[in-house]
């Protein structure tokens, strides 16, 4: 495919006077072309990036393959949560596991309108949204037309950047659904771990590859105990109560020295073993989306089990139980329902909650026990 781009110069006292001091030639217009030939019909696939530097083309080839995903900003209800943006068709049960997929996962932020999110929390929730579009299209609409989205990660932190990438290909793939990523920034690349990826600026036939599947960078977190007064940072981004009980035994787990997560548990008493079961376990928004919060909660369950304690849970979170329900490390101890036997005095009674049990590997006993009298 050729793409001609053709822009009228119109004649002006300062455009004579730029052509006589950089000597350029004269032209009625300024012309771009470029020679497109991206094989996608050769293979299956799911996510790819056309990427390079500002002005070599990306966006503009973007359009011209695919004019009808591109160029359409979605509108936002200033006064209505994003809940009310989402496509009628959609159950809110599919809503909010699209939020929860793509690291939007803080139930308090879907009632807020657009215009108040963080810069990071619009890009999760504009993933999101595009995302249920997609799926609630019809197929015959939907043939053909991947999710295009210019300027992509451009106007959020790195961090986010990345963080959203990991999410981003693991709904994309489950979904079945075909995303095109259109960035200046390269970084994203080992993130968002696409299919291809097409560099216009290089103009050669290195331009164009198919990229075998990666694992993508390894995140390593550190895990100590932590005090109490750790949780107003994570406090905000709880599904529940802010509130934290006095008894709570706490940890913190970080990335390259950065706070990422949070988890406390308590002591339960019960017939057998002694128990802890799990209190309140955050993962700051920036991010969401990759299981840390899935891992940390494993982590500190297989510290109380290798110390003698059997580790349980109770969530609500409809992520979270998907995970585990998905886990080998846990057991169900009891199916979604509601709390409380429908006692609607109960504080989770209008609420669906699953009990969970850890019947995974416990830590090294002395791993376990530095940690917790560290």
């Amino acid at each position: 495919m050729k793409i001609h781009v053709h822009t009228p110069i119109l004649q002006t006292p300062r455009v004579l006077q730029v052509r006589g001091l950089f000597d350029l030639p004269e032209a009625k217009t300024s012309a771009l072309e470029w020679n497109v030939e991206l094989p996608l019909t050769e293979r299956p696939w799911h996510l790819g990036l056309i990427v390079g530097p500002s002005g070599c083309g990306k966006s503009t080839i973007a359009r011209h393959l695919w004019p009808d995903s591109t160029g359409h900003a979605a509108a936002w209800p200033t006064d209505a949560s994003i809940l009310d943006a989402f496509p009628e068709a959609l159950g809110i049960k599919d809503v909010t596991e699209i939020l929860s997929s793509v690291g939007f996962s803080s139930p308090p932020a879907w009632l807020r309108p657009f215009h108040v999110l963080s810069t990071g929390q619009q890009f999760r929730v504009t993933l999101a949204r595009l995302i249920a579009e997609a799926l609630a299209a019809p197929v015959a609409r939907n043939a053909g037309r991947p999710i295009v989205f210019d300027e992509y990660t451009s106007v959020v932190d790195r961090t986010v950047a990345r963080i959203g990438s990991a999410a981003l290909e693991k709904v994309i793939r489950r979904k079945g659904l075909q995303f095109v990523a259109v960035t200046c920034h390269e970084d994203v690349e080992a993130w968002l771990n696409p299919d291809w990826v097409y560099r216009p600026a290089e103009r050669t036939e290195d331009a164009w590859q198919w990229r075998l599947l990666q694992r993508r960078p390894p995140i390593d977190l550190a895990v100590v105990r932590a005090k109490a007064s750790a949780w107003p940072l994570f406090a905000p981004h709880h599904y529940l109560t802010s509130a934290l009980l006095a008894s709570a035994t706490c940890f913190l787990a970080t990335w390259n020295d950065a706070p990422v997560a949070f988890s406390a548990w308590v002591p339960f008493f019960g017939a057998g073993l002694p128990r802890r079961r799990e209190h309140r376990t955050v993962t700051l928004p920036d991010y969401q989306g990759i299981g840390i919060g899935n891992v940390l909660s494993a982590t500190i369950a297989a510290l109380w089990t290798a110390l003698g304690y059997k580790a349980t849970s109770t969530t609500t979170h409809p992520a979270m139980i998907r995970a585990r329900l998905r886990s080998p490390l846990w057991r169900m101890t009891r199916a979604p329902s509601l709390a409380g036997g429908g006692d609607i005095t109960r504080h989770a009674s209008m609420r669906l909650t699953a009990g969970f049990e850890y019947v995974g590997p416990p830590l090294p006993k002395m791993v376990a026990r530095a940690v917790l009298n560290a």
